[in-house]
């Protein structure tokens, strides 16, 4: 991998951790307006040109996927 790559599979792997943060966050307190609020910016961030930049992968089943691995 050269280094464009590695820097964009870190910015992709940034936002994947921040989300799963947000949405455990969420789940154990319903009324955080950070969490919802940060959960926003990394969907905007999912389906955005940018993101459709870094990676090839699929901005809603990165949200999907996301979300059911949060629920277990």
């Amino acid at each position: 991998m050269n280094g464009y790559q590695e820097l964009a599979a870190a910015i992709v792997l940034q936002a994947v951790k921040d989300y799963r943060t947000a949405v455990r966050r969420k789940k154990r307190d319903p009324g955080n307006r950070g969490a919802r609020m940060r959960i926003r910016e990394c969907e905007r961030f999912f389906r955005s040109r940018w993101y459709g930049m870094l990676t090839d992968i699929d901005p809603e089943e990165v949200i999907r996927a996301l979300r059911e691995e949060v629920r277990k």
